[in-house]
């Protein structure tokens, strides 16, 4: 939407046949990329909880 002073315009877009507003996306991409960032994700949680334990292990050891 865009407004001005007092006033508020909507922008508007023709809907297609099954009533959803014409989309540049492509969803199976998306959802592929989607998967590969969680997996990235979950890798890079995990390189982070073994430096965490290393880390703890070695301020154990010192002490």
């Amino acid at each position: 939407m865009q407004s001005s002073e007092n006033t508020v315009t909507p922008n508007v877009r023709k809907a297609d046949d099954n009533g959803s507003a014409n989309s540049q996306t492509d969803l199976s991409k998306e959802l592929t990329d989607q998967i590969i960032v969680e997996d990235v994700t979950a890798a890079n949680v995990a390189a982070i909880r073994t430096q965490d334990e290393m880390l703890g292990s070695l301020l154990d050891t010192k002490a």
